[in-house]
């Protein structure tokens, strides 16, 4: 969990100077890619959340 809000704060300083520059262009194609990952985020997700459960047992 941590890691995850230690990425979330690194991405947003990351994107500060893009949007201090007036923002950027971005391709519709990485709309895909963002909904690709997060989708892929959630299933890994998932999977380690059961197999921490299933060690438990």
């Amino acid at each position: 969990m941590i890691m995850r809000i230690l990425l979330a704060l690194t991405m947003i300083l990351v994107a500060v100077p893009a949007a201090a520059q007036a923002g950027s262009q971005v391709p519709e194609g990485s709309n895909l890619m963002l909904f690709g990952l997060g989708l892929l985020g959630v299933i890994v997700g998932r999977r380690a959340s059961m197999r921490k459960n299933r060690k438990d047992d």
